[in-house]
């Protein structure tokens, strides 16, 4: 089970396209409402999650994922719960991907200690010693980090490839016509 946090705030195209790139690979993926039972995204677009944030078993994820926008990401930075599961999944080599702002996240927990890193433009400062690279995406190891929504479907490829492998992200992001 893959575990994509919504809180309240969150940029919708780090959220969406990424969960329809890992559904169309056939990965189990849930959205979790972080912040209530309805969650609205900062551009006004309001997402039933799956499941709320209090049913989740962190032991079960596979992955973690961690859409970024503001103030989504401030929101899933405050959440001890979400917190952690990010923590359960990175000591235990379980994907743990975030993209735009949200790397921040994983800079302030200390993940990203000699890990080459991307993030949005002005949170690079956040990326806590990373190499910050400036690419769209980046994976190293089993952490993957995106710049921002422009760079959402080439995240979820990364997600698909680390989860399942290449060919299989390859064909999906194929069958959508982005190659």
């Amino acid at each position: 089970m893959f575990y994509l946090f919504l809180a309240e705030g969150f940029e919708e195209t780090e959220a969406l396209a990424v969960l329809d790139v890992m559904r169309r690979a056939r990965l189990n993926v849930q959205t979790v409402g972080v912040t209530g039972e309805n969650i609205t995204s900062s551009h006004g677009v309001t997402v039933k999650p799956d499941v709320d944030i209090a049913d989740i078993v962190c032991e079960e994820a596979e992955g973690v994922v961690l859409p970024g926008g503001m103030p989504g990401t401030v929101n899933l930075a405050a959440s001890e719960a979400v917190l952690d599961c990010v923590r359960y999944c990175f000591e235990n080599g379980k994907i743990t991907a975030a993209i735009c702002a949200a790397p921040s996240i994983l800079g302030q927990l200390g993940f990203l200690r000699g890990k080459k890193a991307t993030c949005f433009p002005g949170f690079e400062n956040e990326l806590t010693g990373a190499q910050y690279t400036a690419a769209h995406v980046e994976t190293d190891g089993h952490v993957i980090t995106a710049k921002g929504a422009g760079c959402a479907i080439e995240f979820g490829h990364a997600i698909v490839a680390l989860a399942v492998g290449k060919a299989e992200a390859d064909r999906v992001i194929e069958e959508m016509q982005c190659l």
